[in-house]
């Protein structure tokens, strides 16, 4: 038998695996060191994925749309002369760090003057130094107003006190740890000026949010690595009743958190907020291994109270048992990477394998670890008579024989009432919903979201098919015409385009009246282009949104993070009225010839997370298909047996539904971060079913007891176990209950239901079925032998 082998190699060979293991943990530690944090928007979309390519080339030819941070007052002050010296102050200060490539803001913003003897335009700054009279500051906020181009940008408008700093990031800069210093930098000077001037500060957009969240996936790491030690030691403690039994099953489990994070750095990935939660995991998943094996091994002793022997049948009866539960929470994570998201396929890898490690170090190092210690005492070995857990088993036993109607009565309503409460499941995701309400980053978002309409990008790309062709008045009246239909919509800011460019540039060619910010009739281009040579090259100031053949141009709109399904609505909607605004012709009503089309997408970061959100959620419910499937074939290869596969399943089934009707009741959103609940959930719920039948089957199989005394005597034994298994798995999945992140919240406290559950539904639901339908089997089987009469 292979099991008796292995056992028999284990303990045959201590000394020489001891020394393999400590040497290959040693150089996966080393690696584990070298691990970084991703500091790159989160990888959700295949490379493949049309949306993904189309956001790429988009960055390829204007760089990062999410490279603009905000920083936000809201203050009367303004335009006072202390007040404004000193904001223009921080505007000098801030782009003297280094990584920024610009800032804008009402204390250096610049107006555009025609000058008639040189026949082109010249850029003159609004201030070319502090003011030093307060008629000055007045002079500077009438020029300001004068000018509609910075309307509703560096301040919120009529009778709104807010005002707005933008800056913008070095690209080179953006996706390094450099960032993290200079946003921290920068949020030092800014709260320092909040505090001498007794004036919230606000902070937000892409490079912020990202630093924090990423700030705080790290510290959460570290944070949810202790607290899973902690709370899985103590809860041995108290299970094993020896600190020395709690260390030692602690630090095997290390080793595999080791390895874990080793595997991280040689698969080339780095920490984002998923692969940050495998090390946590793998503590608590991996603890029930440790439990199983000293049961086994507790229980043995005190049958025969040989240790070596007890040790050997410890290997050989669990690890066969262990290796399929653990190859079942494998497949949980692993399904993961069919999914052919980064984000995802990083985590699933590293996760499975890390399951499978912890099982396998689990099962070398306890029984030679223990070898080399004393025989437990009898006190030690106590846990296995413990009152309490004694007297539930027996009440589970006793309900399991005679109040099984009962069972599937409860099991029924629970399932009626789940099925309810999954109808009223919403699938939608925001780019902060992440967060608490009251979390600063949430608050400030919706500062600049009430002032300015928001801080998410939304992208229009236009390629007009000929070079020199999107300064022609034809596009520019397009591309108006196309701003117009977005004023409809309240979500968006008014855009930064090369329209808004032009009506700029003509305004001061009719003398600075702001009654002049419009598009130029046709006949006026030809003059206003002899004034503006910055518009023909392409080292202009317009460079981000015109390429230097003019062929390629971008509208940008910021917008509030309304949400996956209202941005899905919006890219739906406008998409089609786009493509007719620049390809159907107005008199006709038919579309162009193609070599007159024009390409225009919708796109930008906001396009993007929505397109990933809807990825995600397809292939996520994919993958817990396919997990079921996989874990179903295993169960099927295990126990080979159709009928029992099928019973063994439905127990792992019912609390994933459970759990969906719960979310669906207290209205938790179905996400990526909550749909990763159910293929885990089912992986390790999935543990608890083969525990029991496989002892089940091996009671009747070597002790020849009927099946009501197969069932009491699985109940008896690997009940314990599967307790201690599920104390731990719910306290250690409720840790997350401490993150910042609202999503990893709903995840630890889920799984954590849906695991309780599990444990129950495989003690109570598994062996209610499997003595009704064993015994109609026999049942029928007695009476194909004609063992029963007429009647019987």
């Amino acid at each position: 038998m292979i099991w008796h082998r292995i056992s028999t190699f284990i303990l045959k060979n201590r000394v020489a695996l001891l020394a393999g293991i400590l040497v290959a943990t040693l150089f996966m530690a080393y690696q584990a060191s070298r691990v970084q944090l991703s500091y790159e928007m989160a990888k959700i979309l295949p490379r493949t994925d049309p949306d993904f390519a189309l956001y790429e080339e988009f960055k390829s030819r204007y760089g990062e749309d999410g490279n603009v941070m905000a920083i936000g007052v809201d203050t009367d002050k303004m335009y006072t002369l202390a007040f404004f010296n000193d904001w223009y102050a921080l505007n000098q200060q801030i782009k003297r760090f280094d990584g920024i490539k610009d800032v804008v803001s009402n204390a250096n913003l610049f107006r555009i003057i025609r000058d008639d003897s040189l026949s082109r335009f010249r850029f003159v700054p609004i201030v070319a130094r502090p003011p030093t009279t307060q008629a000055e500051v007045d002079s500077i906020r009438s020029s300001i107003e004068s000018l509609p181009f910075y309307e509703g940008f560096v301040s919120g408008g009529a009778g709104n006190h807010a005002h707005l700093m933008a800056v913008t990031f070095d690209q080179k800069k953006l996706n390094t740890k450099n960032r993290i210093d200079i946003v921290r930098g920068i949020k030092r000077t800014v709260q320092a000026f909040g505090v001498r001037h007794n004036v919230p500060v606000h902070l937000s957009g892409m490079p912020y949010i990202r630093t924090e969240f990423t700030a705080k996936v790290s510290s959460e790491m570290m944070l949810f690595m202790a607290l899973a030690f902690v709370v899985t030691a103590i809860i041995l403690l108290a299970f094993f009743r020896s600190l020395l039994v709690a260390l030692i099953a602690i630090g095997v489990v290390g080793v595999g958190v080791i390895w874990s994070v080793g595997y991280i750095v040689l698969f080339g990935y780095k920490i984002t907020l998923l692969t940050g939660l495998i090390p946590p995991l793998i503590i608590v998943i991996g603890v029930p291994n440790a439990i199983f094996l000293l049961n086994k091994y507790h229980e043995e002793l005190s049958r025969h109270g040989n240790q070596m022997r007890a040790l050997s049948l410890a290997i050989e009866k669990i690890g066969e048992t262990t290796f399929y539960a653990n190859l079942t929470t494998a497949i949980g994570f692993f399904v993961f990477y069919f999914t052919n998201s980064p984000l995802l396929l990083e985590f699933g890898m590293v996760a499975s394998l890390g399951v499978l490690t912890t099982y396998a170090m689990s099962l070398i190092l306890i029984p030679i670890v223990f070898s080399y210690l004393p025989v437990p005492s009898e006190k030690q070995r106590g846990h296995l008579d413990s009152k309490h857990i004694t007297r539930f088993l027996r009440w589970v036993d006793h309900i399991v024989h005679h109040r099984r109607p009962v069972i599937y009565s409860i099991i029924g309503i629970a399932v009626v009432a789940s099925i309810i409460g999954l109808t009223r499941i919403t699938a939608i995701g925001y780019v902060v919903d992440d967060l608490p309400h009251n979390d600063p980053i949430y608050t400030d978002l919706k500062f600049f979201e009430k002032n300015f309409r928001g801080v998410m990008p939304f992208e229009v790309s236009i390629d007009a098919g000929q070079d020199g062709r999107v300064l022609s008045p034809q596009t520019l009246t397009k591309i108006r015409q196309m701003q117009r239909e977005f004023e409809k919509y309240a979500e968006f800011t008014r855009p930064i385009s090369i329209v808004e460019a032009v009506k700029f540039f003509y305004q001061a060619y009719r003398g600075g009246e702001s009654k002049y910010y419009i598009l130029p009739p046709a006949l006026e281009m030809s003059k206003l282009a002899a004034y503006a040579p910055q518009l023909k090259g392409s080292e202009n100031r317009f460079k981000s949104h015109l390429d230097s053949n003019r062929r390629y141009t971008r509208v940008s709109f910021q917008m509030a993070d309304v949400g996956t399904v209202r941005i899905k609505e919006l890219v739906s909607t406008l998409q089609p009225k786009v493509d007719s605004i620049f390809n159907i012709d107005r008199e006709t009503g038919q579309r162009v010839a193609e070599d007159e089309q024009y390409t225009v997408n919708l796109t930008g970061n906001s396009v993007v997370f929505t397109r990933g959100n809807d990825y995600l959620l397809t292939n996520l419910e994919e993958s817990t298909a396919l997990a079921i499937v996989l874990i179903s074939i295993i169960l099927i290869a295990l126990l080979r047996d159709i009928r029992m596969s099928l019973i063994a399943i439905f127990p792992s089934l019912v609390p994933l539904l459970i759990t969906a009707g719960i979310m669906g009741y207290f209205d938790i959103h179905l996400k990526p971060s909550t749909i990763l609940i159910f293929s885990i959930a089912f992986g390790i719920s999935s543990d608890g079913t083969i525990y029991f039948i496989t002892k089940y089957r091996d009671e009747l199989r070597n002790s020849k007891v009927s099946i009501s005394q197969a069932i009491s005597h699985t109940i008896r034994y690997t009940g314990i176990s599967m307790f201690y298994t599920a104390i731990i798995l719910f306290a250690g999945f409720a840790i997350f209950g401490a993150s910042t992140f609202q999503g990893t919240v709903a995840l630890g406290i889920l799984v954590s239901i849906t695991l309780l559950m599990g444990m129950a539904s495989n003690l109570i639901l598994l062996p209610a079925f499997l003595m009704t339908v064993d015994k109609r089997r026999s049942r029928k089987k007695a009476v194909g032998n004609g063992q029963f009469s007429v009647g019987s």
